[in-house]
């Protein structure tokens, strides 16, 4: 997986600004999916692939604008935008300065370097893993449509289960009748690189057989047959969650032969005290 990310850094300053990257012929050529592969750089680099590719052109676009380019609407079809406008509201959002004022003073300019990732030697922790096969569920309870945010308490799924009445949670944990077991915290709807802020569907419930009837007043989310991870964690809420995430791109997968598939991410809480949880991570996978 390293070489094949350092061959898609490769590709981005290989292409064409004005050209599409064909990330999923790259993904097929290397055996991998696109999916897959976007859900890895991201977690990797700590952005999406598509604002890496969006800071290098505007790195390129920012030099050629410094060294006296004198066309603005030249450098912006050069990079791929069809107007001055539609450029000059990505290289502020880049360098924090219009394309004009970049021209005129130089600067300053915000510098993406190429990206290069390494494998280090990591793992000296083992982590608890368990492949398992589940048949097709149904995922019910009460859904959101909230904020993604990498790192610390989300305050909008808090609020969204703070809304949810202690008896309505008696209620789903007698009405979930599969595994996995429980009051579920289900994460869909996620793009595979999507940047912070994006928005994301946040469900509260539990999980269904496929056959038994969904009560009315609940949200459903339908699951087709399949294998999961499930990485188990304990430790300080939430920074061991966060942690576990990241260690799964950058230990598990690189070593080991799955691959993310589609599907929501699902955490089973065993132990919850507010600031200390012990956890199950359920990831959807398929072989690779």
């Amino acid at each position: 997986m390293i070489g094949t990310l350092n061959a898609l850094v490769d590709l981005v300053d290989a292409t064409d600004s004005t050209e599409e990257i064909d990330v999923a012929g790259f993904a097929r050529e290397r055996g991998t999916t696109e999916y897959h592969l976007r859900r890895m750089f991201s977690a990797l680099a700590g952005m999406p692939l598509s604002e890496y590719v969006r800071r290098r052109r505007m790195t390129l676009a920012g030099a050629e604008l410094a060294a006296g380019a004198s066309n603005l609407l030249d450098v912006a079809v050069r990079h791929g935008y069809g107007s001055v406008e539609a450029f000059a509201r990505a290289f502020r959002a880049v360098h924090g300065l219009s394309p004009a004022d970049a021209r005129r003073e130089g600067g300053p300019l915000r510098t993406q370097p190429t990206l290069r990732f390494r494998l280090s030697v990591e793992g000296s922790t083992p982590m608890d893993v368990t492949i398992t096969h589940l048949p097709a569920l149904v995922l019910v309870g009460h859904a959101a449509e909230v904020p993604l945010i990498h790192e610390g308490v989300n305050p909008h799924i808090q609020a969204h289960i703070a809304a949810i009445p202690p008896e309505e949670h008696v209620r789903l944990k007698e009405l979930g009748d599969a595994e996995p077991s429980g009051i579920l915290a289900v994460t869909a709807d996620v793009e595979p690189d999507a940047p912070e802020g994006s928005l994301l569907t946040y469900l509260h419930g539990v999980a269904l057989q496929a056959g038994t009837p969904v009560p009315d007043g609940l949200d459903a989310l339908r699951l087709d047959d399949g294998a999961w991870a499930v990485f188990a964690a304990r430790g300080p809420f939430p920074a061991t969650l966060q942690n576990l995430w990241a260690a799964t791109a950058t230990e598990w997968f690189p070593s080991n032969p799955w691959r993310l598939r589609p599907g929501p991410s699902i955490v089973r809480y065993l132990e919850f005290t507010g600031d200390f949880a012990s956890c199950e991570l359920w990831l959807p996978v398929e072989q690779g």
